[in-house]
């Protein structure tokens, strides 16, 4: 692993010096609040303006998609008719772009590059889910590198996120080596989710067909590129690959948690760093929230039990206080621990007088598994399967403890959203969950929340059952409550960490 705290004097010299302020640009599928499919745009944004806060020249690029609304989100032309090089012999030399600009709002946003094109973003309802989504990502990746060189602002360092920019840093190495300017920037590739590495599923490619991450990038239209493992090249070829939290980090090198690259990332291990996420510690305030209906602080937390009768009301609960209420904002999906629930909620249910809500959409088999649950008990189980962005803070600000025993986690914000609000996780011993919550210690008085070990049902069974005996012992409970209040999760600390990184990187390459 990099080592980023052990540069002594000389680290902190540069990290003083106001004259290096870094020109930062972060390169990605989606970013709030322009578009947002999932955590991945909420972290790009976020990390940007921390790393602005801290005086960098940070900036972010992303196609311009047609459902982005051009009226709320106004935009200046930066460049016309952009040639992108799809190197296809004989066929379309060039796809055609323009590069647009949001500057920000009020001084306070970041400014975004978008990379318009109208028949592969325009023209799409979604970010993702195309067949010809590896035009659409390595139009996106070749469009980045091709804008910079006749761009007046040229980054010291290219954050490209995911598998989707997985080929900026295999092209700046191979294609563009040579390159006076474009040969200098550093390259950041960060991991926020392993399972996706390409348009493949490459636990199922023959092995004649894998891709070595060796052989040049093929044209656009060559249906090679569709079998091309990105994620295995961003790796391979950047100078640093990051992944959200440190945990995570040294977990990606086993085969349990490798996804088929733990080999290749134990090859490159000197280059990985974790670094822990954060959430917008304004956005998910109980003093602020506009989604929490009544206010509250760790000096006062009679708040939190109204918005819990408000919680239960909303849900058609009986309202009682002394009811011990666990919320879960999840997809349903295995990933998530639904298959250890399962397997234990009916006895979990039948024996614990408990409340139970479940936000979020998924697979059909867990729908069913909640639904059967909620008929067999009514007053136990409410569910709502649906997206809402605002009802977590309200199920936040009001239920005693979120649930969330994840077979794997390479972060997790749900947990850390919730800890902003004084919920109480439940959860498994794995990434970022590890990394953010500390198991509860009755008699040192220690500890945010419940934690189990091993992916087994009765593991998490037990950890419910003494979240659910400590919540009847009222004043510890209460106790619990301030100390999970007291943590911080801003991106304030990240982006320190993150910058140092940024400096070390440029160090490296004596630039």
């Amino acid at each position: 692993m990099l080592d980023i705290k052990g540069k002594g004097n000389k680290m902190n010299s540069i990290m003083n010096n106001k004259a290096k302020k870094l020109k930062i640009l972060f390169v990605a599928s989606e970013s709030a609040p322009f578009a947002k499919a999932g955590g991945l745009g909420d972290v790009i944004y976020s990390l940007s303006l921390a790393l602005k806060k801290l005086g960098q020249d940070v900036r972010i690029m992303m196609p311009r998609y047609g459902t982005i609304d051009l009226k709320k989100n106004k935009m200046k032309m930066e460049l016309k008719s952009l040639k992108v090089p799809t190197d296809q012999p004989g066929g379309y030399p060039y796809l055609i772009c323009n590069v647009k600009k949001n500057r920000g709002r009020n001084g306070a946003s970041i400014p975004t590059y978008f990379l318009e094109n109208m028949e592969y973003y325009e023209k799409r309802a979604n970010v993702y889910g195309y067949s010809d989504d590896h035009i659409r990502w390595i139009l996106l990746c070749r469009g980045v590198l091709e804008f910079l060189k006749v761009s007046n602002w040229k980054p010291n360092i290219i954050v490209a996120s995911d598998w989707q920019t997985g080929l900026i840093p295999n092209y700046l190495k191979t294609v563009y080596d040579k390159d006076s300017i474009l040969s200098k920037i550093g390259t950041i590739f960060a991991i926020h989710n392993l399972q996706y590495q390409g348009m493949c599923d490459f636990k199922f490619v023959q092995e004649t067909e894998r891709d070595s991450g060796k052989e040049p990038i093929p044209d656009f239209f060559n249906p090679r590129l569709a079998k091309l493992n990105w994620m295995l090249r961003g790796t391979i070829y950047s100078d640093i690959v990051t992944t959200v939290s440190p945990t995570y980090s040294r977990e990606i090198l086993t085969p349990e948690y490798g996804e088929g690259l733990n080999k290749i990332f134990a090859e490159h291990r000197e280059k990985i760093f974790g670094i822990l996420n954060g959430i917008d510690y304004e956005e998910n305030n109980p003093e602020k929230s506009i989604h929490v209906p009544v206010k509250y602080n760790i000096k006062n937390l009679d708040g939190k039990k109204e918005n819990k009768i408000l919680l239960q009301k909303k849900f058609g609960f009986s309202q009682d206080d002394s009811v011990f209420l666990i919320g879960m904002v999840s997809r349903l999906t295995e990933q998530k621990g639904f298959d250890l629930l399962e397997k234990m909620i009916g006895p979990l249910l039948k024996n614990l007088s408990i409340q139970f809500i479940f936000l979020g959409d998924g697979e059909s088999r867990y729908k069913e598994m909640i639904k059967n649950a909620s008929e067999k008990f009514p007053e136990k189980i409410k569910y709502l399967f649906e997206f809402d962005p605002n009802l977590p803070h309200l199920i936040f600000s009001g239920a005693d403890a979120l649930l969330m025993p994840s077979k794997f986690e390479p972060c997790g914000i749900t947990q850390i959203q919730a800890m902003r609000y004084g919920c109480v996780p439940i959860v498994r011993k794995t990434g970022g969950l590890a990394d953010t919550v500390e198991d509860f210690n009755p008699q040192k008085k220690e500890g945010t929340g419940f934690v189990f070990q091993d992916y087994d049902p009765m593991d998490l069974f037990i950890a419910i059952v003494r979240a659910y005996n400590c919540f009847n012992f009222r004043n510890e409970w209460k106790q619990l409550v301030k100390r999970v209040l007291k943590k911080d999760f801003s991106w304030k600390k990240s982006a320190k960490e993150y910058l140092t990184l940024f400096h070390q990187l440029l160090q490296k390459k004596n630039l």
